[in-house]
């Protein structure tokens, strides 16, 4: 099946960071914000760029719009072999870790849904600030597939608990819930969450720049241990998940009515 696929994103440097400040928007608003291939692409292209930018400070990611990423583009899910589901997940892997991987500190802005491959690009970032519309979930096993990649980063995040309950029902959490599991660090009214990531930034402009891309290094080699492994099991998941008819079977629905997971 062929996609039209016009999703992608967008990059500004706000004028006042001097520069020092990249916002990067998941430019899909059409479809939710649905990461698709072009959203794929994009993400790794711009992060990649950005990484070169000795200049830059931090990043913002945003989606374009009133939600952040409504969760991978279901249109895209139902017609995966197990060939095509491995390339798929595989360019969506390394798109997250190119923003896991950023030299500066990422900030998420995060407001309406923010499912499946989104909350894994989301964890992916250093930090997570919403306003109360913000919905999270990881919806896979509803739709016939694992949560995988960068779902590995989740159980430091959140705990193992929350990480089970979570991908194991595929429910979804409120602004506050995901709060106080730690997924957000901060919700703030819709009219005030550009302030709070202002906030931040000057946190982040007030540090010394070569120690600050030193501490963000550490953190990500903190993290690595046991990381790799998980990820490339978890594609190898993925793949054999579309062995069988289920994936197609319980997409159905939503790919009747336009959804993204």
């Amino acid at each position: 099946m062929t996609i039209e696929d016009d999703g992608g994103v967008r990059l500004d440097y706000p004028g006042l960071y001097d520069g020092q400040v990249a916002w990067v928007a998941i430019d899909h608003a059409r479809r939710r914000n649905a990461i698709s291939p072009g959203v794929i692409a994009g993400l790794k292209r711009t992060f990649d760029d950005l990484a070169a930018n000795d200049d830059l400070r931090a990043v913002v990611l945003a989606g374009d719009g009133r939600t952040f990423a409504a969760g991978a583009d279901v249109r895209v899910l139902a017609g995966l072999t197990p060939e095509t589901a491995r390339s798929f997940i595989t360019s969506l892997h390394e798109a997250i870790d190119a923003v896991r991987r950023m030299p500066v500190p990422v900030i998420a802005r995060l407001t309406g849904h923010c499912l499946g491959a989104a909350v894994e690009l989301a964890a992916a970032c250093d930090l997570r600030i919403g306003d109360p519309t913000v919905v999270i979930g990881m919806p896979e096993v509803r739709v016939g597939i694992p949560s995988v990649i960068e779902a590995a980063l989740l159980p430091a995040l959140i705990g193992q608990g929350r990480t089970r309950e979570m991908l194991l029902s595929g429910r979804n959490y409120a602004a506050v819930d995901a709060e106080a599991m730690g997924f957000l660090q901060a919700i703030t009214g819709s009219d005030a969450l550009d302030a709070a990531i202002d906030g931040r930034l000057r946190d982040f402009l007030s540090c010394g720049p070569r120690a600050l891309r030193t501490q963000k290094a550490l953190l990500n080699a903190w993290q690595e241990p046991g990381l790799a492994d998980a990820i490339a099991l978890s594609i190898d998941a993925f793949a054999a998940s579309y062995e069988t008819d289920e994936p197609a079977r319980m997409l159905a629905p939503y790919l009747k009515s336009g959804g993204s997971s």
